[in-house]
């Protein structure tokens, strides 16, 4: 079985490069489901280099940099690995998306317009009843964006970036679980009423649907998950 490998592009060098690099590594690791069975974590350097079509040593200050950042962790000698948290510290990061999501919820409702609002109930207008588990793929993906949108909507950049510190990890462990305990059919059902309290501009309500959402997540990953031990 071939395993889940990054996916990077070679870099236009007529942009700053050490950025561009950057930007393009965790573009690809945010991109990657960590937690699958399949991920390769180890990231090779060289492999790296040639796939950017660039020299060694630039690659090698934007992983340093990645290590800072806390998305790689290099091991003298060993090679450069993509951190995987505990499950204790996932469920910490559960608990602070929960909180930035809900404040996310309240500024929804001060700050976006009735389309931007609108546009959340088109993400799910191609699934319904038994395509949610035909198209799982499909829906996790979809499922990522709106929570994505969610912050976006919210028009606060440091919520955003807060929440980027947490997304390449929310997003794989949200990929892992959305087909283990029909979590699928919750979570659509969960998005809707969650909308429905937007399209009303009830930031009460709204607030407190989205938290319990997101804990929702956490008490799955408490009870069912040990693959993160």
């Amino acid at each position: 079985m071939a395993h889940a490998e990054l996916k990077v592009e070679p870099i236009d060098a007529s942009f700053s490069l050490k950025d561009k690099i950057y930007d393009s590594l965790k573009n690809a690791i945010t991109s990657m489901n960590i937690y699958a069975d399949d991920a390769e974590l180890r990231l090779d350097e060289r492999k790296l280099s040639e796939k950017l079509e660039i020299s060694r040593t630039p690659v090698r200050e934007a992983l340093a940099r990645l290590e800072q950042e806390g998305l790689v962790h290099i091991v003298p000698r060993r090679g450069v690995y993509i951190v995987r948290k505990s499950k204790a510290q996932i469920l910490e990061m559960v608990t602070v998306w929960a909180a930035l999501e809900s404040m996310a919820a309240r500024l929804i409702v001060d700050n976006a317009t009735d389309e931007e609002i609108g546009s959340l109930r088109n993400m799910f207008s191609t699934f319904e009843g038994d395509q949610l588990q035909a198209h799982i793929d499909e829906y996790s993906e979809t499922n990522i964006e709106f929570h994505q949108a969610i912050l976006s909507m919210a028009q606060c950049d440091l919520i955003r970036k807060m929440a980027d510190n947490l997304f390449i990890h929310m997003r794989s462990i949200r990929a892992r679980t959305i087909a283990e305990e029909d979590r699928v059919n919750r979570s659509i059902i969960d998005h809707m009423h969650i909308i429905e309290a937007l399209e009303n501009r009830d930031a009460d309500l709204a607030a407190r649907l989205v938290r319990e959402h997101s804990l929702n997540l956490a008490s799955h990953i408490q009870k069912h998950v040990d693959y993160l031990e």
